[in-house]
């Protein structure tokens, strides 16, 4: 598919000679959900800015549907939509005259009957004549989405949308995302609810110190990088795996109750279990219940910052 969002060798260093981003080059397509993981610090926001015009970039280039975010940045703009980390509105405006003045901005025609469904999208059609600043955190949450897609952007950036909302939220706010991928729109997210970026994401970019570290689709990355772990509970605790079972990765736990072998998931059907359990039929090591499970996305992400954090020691 087209890419809609072109990233090549963004760098960007501050005065206090900090670099936030090292070379970052990154393509997504158009109907894409792209959610970018990282920890505190490490660019994922200075990312975002850039690319929304907040932050100059020190070098590199980005393109928005074509347009370069410099050079031609009112056509790009028009074509993104931001969902900040902060409640950054004004508190004193009406909801709904809020919502249409950002439409506005962006040199968009009134639409009263888009504003209107897109307030009972996010319900908030039945607050559009409260001023923002009597409305609970949640609600001034789904404010900032309404004005974020007030002006129909094709590119949409969400940095950390559900941060300590409620549960509500993060249903109507996901089902809208579903709704807007539906209709192309291009969607990059960031989040600490890892689990929401493995329902939800098509691929999955990890950033640590501002590079890049992998970028790949989300059901690929689980295969390469995921592993399995079988746990067979023993009949007969165990005080220390047998030299004739060391061929195979082994721990004990539960007071030498639980033997458990960790293998790679990328290999598929491992050879190494029915040997293993044949091995240990013939020490007349018995077991009377086994199972199996597949690293999360959160496995692999940690796992993920912690080698890079540990090779770059």
């Amino acid at each position: 598919m087209p890419s809609t969002l072109s990233i090549s060798h963004l760098t960007k260093t501050y005065a206090s000679g900090l670099q936030a981003l090292k070379d970052v080059s990154l393509e997504v397509s158009r109907g894409e959900i792209f959610a970018l993981l990282g920890p505190n610090g490490a660019g994922k926001t200075t990312l975002i800015n850039i690319v929304c015009g907040i932050v100059n970039a020190t070098a590199g280039q980005v393109l928005a549907d074509g347009h370069d975010i410099v050079r031609d940045y009112r056509a790009a703009r028009t074509l993104i939509g931001l969902v900040p980390q902060e409640l950054t509105t004004d508190m004193f405006e009406p909801v709904g005259a809020t919502v249409r003045y950002s439409r506005g901005l962006f040199g968009r025609e009134p639409n009263p009957a888009f504003i209107e469904k897109l307030l009972r999208d996010l319900s908030l059609w039945d607050k559009r004549a409260d001023l923002i600043m009597t409305l609970s955190g949640g609600m001034k949450r789904r404010v900032m989405i309404a004005k974020a897609l007030s002006h129909e952007p094709e590119i949409l950036f969400l940095d950390e949308p559900t941060a300590g909302v409620d549960v509500e939220l993060r249903r109507d706010m996901w089902a809208l995302v579903r709704g807007l991928r539906e209709r192309g729109v291009t969607i990059i997210l960031t989040t600490h609810y890892i689990e929401e970026a493995e329902e939800m994401a098509d691929r999955i970019g990890v950033i640590r110190k501002g590079e890049l570290i992998v970028v790949e689709d989300k059901s690929t990355l689980m295969r390469k990088l995921g592993t399995k772990q079988l746990t067979l509970q023993l009949l007969e605790p165990m005080e220390e795996v047998p030299p004739t079972l060391r061929g195979w990765a082994l721990t004990l736990s539960d007071g030498g109750s639980e033997l458990h072998y960790h293998f790679n998931a990328a290999s598929g059907e491992p050879a190494g279990i029915p040997s293993l359990l044949r091995r240990m039929s013939e020490l007349g090591i018995g077991f009377k219940d086994l199972n199996t499970h597949q690293s999360s996305l959160e496995d692999i992400f940690v796992g993920l910052v912690s080698e890079r954090a540990g090779a770059k020691a």
